[in-house]
Parts: C-alpha cells; structure tokens; sequence
C-alpha cells in the first residue's frame, strides 16, 4: 500500500511523516519522501536554491519521481509493504503548476503528459490544510527558506492541491493542518492501521 503525505510548507507534514516511522514501526514501513529518497535528489534541491528555470527544475522533480519509483516504490510493492512518502506526484501538480505558468502553455496538460504511462498512483494521501499566513509563520522560524515559501506562491499551490482532492476525494484524506501534532498522528496513524492489510 502506497500511502502519501502532502501540504504547502509549514503544513506540518514532514513532522507528521517522522511521526508515523515511530507510531507504525509494528508495520515495518518503508519510510521514504520526495525528492531525495535518490541521489537526483540532492540536485533538486540545488535547483531550488538556485532557482533555476522552472522546466529544468520540474524536468529534475520528474527525473527525481522515476528514480524513486524504481529504486524504492516498485520494489517494496512487489514485496507487500507498506510505503509512506513525505510528498509524491501530487507535489509536482501542486507546485510545478505554480511555477511553470508562462513557461509553458498547459502546465496541468504539460504535467499529465510528462507522467502518463510509467507513474503509480498513491492508495490514500494524506492532504494537510491550513491558512497560509500560519504556515508562513511556522517556516520563518528556518534558518532558509526556499523561493515557494511566498504567500502568493503557497496560496495557489494550496488552490491547485484542493483541486486535486476534489478531483479525488476516494484518496485524498483532508487534515487540518491547524490541529495539535498529537491530534493529527493519532488520527492518521488510525486511518493508516484501518485500512492497510498486510499480505
């Protein structure tokens, strides 16, 4: 089972990711994040200090999300393990959609087409919303920050995620962000235990 955990900066989801590794361990769960669950990893996140051009950055996500499936995705599936990914595929339409408008015409279109036919969709995602002036207020507190973490930039990319929810809503679990982190693993971690069945 391919479960993911997705939000805006700040949301508390890398948080809530290190959560899960400790509350699940009697799962085994491969524990894993994009990017850099590979080594292209390291070069997406050079991109993103440097703000590169955002082809060439989404080009390095894409890169980054075909390696992972390979090296760690495909394989723990194929052997019935549970998989819980700090930011998957839903980031790149979340995020890249932001960044690519007036690079390329259609950047949903741009993006469906760059990962039709070879992508694994998630069993359930984890989606955490919260206003944007909190989460802003949260990733002040780092010693840098990265060329998203704007207001207008966080609120499209959290626009662009609700619609993919409401696109999906069988996978997409809806989280408030604004909740304890108690609250929110132990709610989480609930629906995790609900409904995976290990083979």
């Amino acid at each position: 089972m391919l479960i993911t955990i997705e939000g805006i900066d700040g949301s508390g989801k890398s948080s809530l990711h290190s959560s899960l590794g400790i509350m699940l361990q009697h799962l085994s769960p491969v524990m894993t994040r994009e990017p850099g669950a590979t080594w292209i990893g390291d070069q997406v996140r050079r991109a993103i200090a440097e703000d590169a051009d955002p082809i060439a950055e989404a080009l390095l996500f894409v890169a980054d999300h075909a390696a992972h499936l390979s090296e760690v995705v495909r394989p723990a599936l194929a052997e019935g393990k549970l998989i819980i990914s700090d930011r998957y595929l839903d980031s790149r339409f979340a995020y890249q959609q932001a960044s690519l408008a007036g690079s390329v015409p259609d950047p949903v279109l741009w993006l469906k087409q760059v990962h039709g036919g070879w992508t694994i969709m998630p069993d359930m995602t984890f989606l955490l919303v919260l206003p944007v002036d909190v989460a802003l207020s949260r990733t002040q507190k780092r010693r840098q920050t990265e060329h998203f973490e704007k207001a207008e930039i966080l609120t499209r990319v959290q626009e662009n995620y609700l619609q993919r929810a409401g696109e999906d809503p069988g996978r997409f679990v809806l989280v408030d962000g604004t909740l304890s982190e108690e609250t929110v693993r132990e709610f989480v971690a609930g629906e995790i235990i609900r409904r995976y069945s290990p083979k």
